[in-house]
């Protein structure tokens, strides 16, 4: 089993600049693929970014292509979001999920995933 742990968010204005990291503890990280999600209020939780177990694959959201970066530091036990042009849209709990997987496969949808983080709120002001 794996815990998670998610830092980073805050109140940010538009245009702005934000990095989440995902700390986790417990089984060797690097089995594990690892997600980004998002949920806004009265609105289901979204898939952001995903990353294999060895950093190589990687899949975005149309939504946030070209403006967010997801990477990873198995020596760390850590995976990273860096978000850039923030939005007001982009205002939400950020979570991160993780899942053992035995290629480099990535997942978009949340019940691909077993292990959550409890969320860091990311607010974004226009």
């Amino acid at each position: 089993q794996v815990q998670l742990v998610e830092s980073g968010g805050r109140l940010v204005q538009a245009g702005g600049s934000l990095r989440l990291s995902c700390a986790a503890s417990g089984r060797t990280f690097s089995n594990y693929a690892v997600g980004w999600f998002r949920q806004a209020p009265g609105k289901e939780r979204e898939f952001v970014a995903a990353i294999s177990r060895s950093g190589v694959n990687t899949l975005y959201a149309d939504s946030v292509k070209g403006r967010f970066t997801i990477s990873r530091d198995n020596a760390k036990n850590t995976v990273s979001l860096q978000m850039n042009s923030l939005k007001a849209e982009d205002t939400a709990v950020y979570y991160c999920a993780a899942v053992v997987v035995y290629s480099g496969a990535v997942y978009t949808r949340p019940t691909n995933y077993d292990y959550w983080g409890q969320g860091t709120q990311v607010t974004v002001s226009s």
